[in-house]
């Protein structure tokens, strides 16, 4: 077996892996404390933590180098994505990130004058999994510059003059209906079957990334909810020997394992194999979107009446952990999609 094929079946991080881990672990633990996670909840976009990101190369490390980006792969970008979940960051990276590398990819960054690579304007996409017309809730409406959506056989690039009004939501995204018809600048980036497939890949971009930290969201979901079990006591005896607290508490940790295997996988062949394992990114989108809302209720109900408390770090964690999937339509969507790239799988083989 050569390394490439072993590199198919191992998805252990390397060195520079975990030095990237570290490094975003140790930002949001200094810079996204719950505190400003809950001030930025109106808007739903804190942008002093934005720049800092940027700032640090969050952006470019995600796009080709060929557009003035780093050229990081997948593997790179969910790390940072399990760490925007454990901390609830409310910034728009995942949906960023996603627009500016459809962007690349469809050549729709030459130059880039309008500072997208970097972050000084923001990039948003439609993020449901079809491709329906009309007015569509955008995750990152009400604060982009420039929002890519699917119109027909079209890729089009959509700027407002005034941005949409954002929409109240459970996850706490600055999520907006938009409407393509009432946009003050419309460009066509690209047309035909080739760009709708180009937009199908940033599509389960998306969701792997938003499955990565989701697998953040319950790591820590898990953690809150184990140091409360550890210092509550009943019969003297500390909550978290009773098997009612530590059962869930390890099928939480199981979850993130699963998850967290399930999305490195799913990375390392949707960039190098996209065409041998494509219901792999989706899949982890739906597994995680079911068992982290699982978790977090989880972890809410070990705490008992505290946790159900507006102010609790759990509450904040169970709203996004059902609300974040929501974003890019019901799940159940991309059910249909794992399912329709298994049967067609199958019936191939068969003939």
């Amino acid at each position: 077996m050569d390394r490439f094929e072993l590199r198919r079946l191992d998805y252990s991080l390397s060195d520079d892996h975990l030095a990237l881990q570290d490094a975003y672990r140790k930002f949001f633990k200094t810079h996204c404390p719950i505190e400003m996670v809950r001030a930025a909840e109106p808007s739903g976009f804190d942008k002093n933590l934005w720049e800092r990101m940027c700032a640090m190369g969050a952006t470019t490390m995600a796009l080709p180098e060929s557009c003035g980006g780093d050229g990081a792969t997948l593997v790179d970008l969910t790390l940072v994505a399990e760490e925007i979940g454990r901390s609830l960051a409310p910034v728009p990276w995942i949906d960023h990130i996603c627009a500016a590398r459809l962007l690349a990819h469809l050549g729709g960054l030459p130059g880039d004058p309008a500072g997208v690579v970097s972050g000084e304007q923001l990039g948003a996409l439609d993020a449901r999994i079809d491709f329906g017309q009309g007015p569509r809730l955008i995750p990152t409406g009400s604060i982009a510059d420039h929002v890519v959506v699917p119109d027909g056989d079209l890729i089009v690039r959509l700027a407002f003059a005034t941005r949409p009004a954002k929409v109240e939501n459970i996850g706490r995204l600055p999520m907006a209906w938009v409407d393509p018809a009432t946009a003050d600048t419309r460009t066509i980036v690209a047309r035909g079957p080739e760009a709708l497939a180009k937009y199908q890949r940033a599509l389960d971009e998306w969701r792997l990334l938003t499955a990565a930290a989701l697998v953040g969201l319950v790591e820590e979901a898990m953690t809150i909810a184990a140091e409360f079990a550890k210092t509550r006591y009943t019969l003297g005896v500390p909550i978290a020997t009773l098997q009612g607290i530590s059962h869930p508490l390890a099928n939480m940790a199981i979850t993130v394992q699963a998850g967290r295997n399930l999305v490195r996988r799913a990375a390392w062949f949707l960039d190098n194999e996209p065409d041998e394992r494509p219901e792999l990114a989706p899949s982890a989108f739906v597994f995680m979107a079911e068992e982290a809302a699982n978790a977090a209720t989880m972890a809410v109900h070990i705490q008992g009446g505290l946790g159900v408390s507006a102010e609790a770090a759990a509450t904040a964690y169970l709203v996004r952990a059902r609300g974040w999937p929501l974003a890019g339509g019901d799940p159940g969507t991309a059910t249909q999609r794992v399912a329709q790239i298994v049967t067609a799988r199958e019936r191939a083989l068969r003939r």
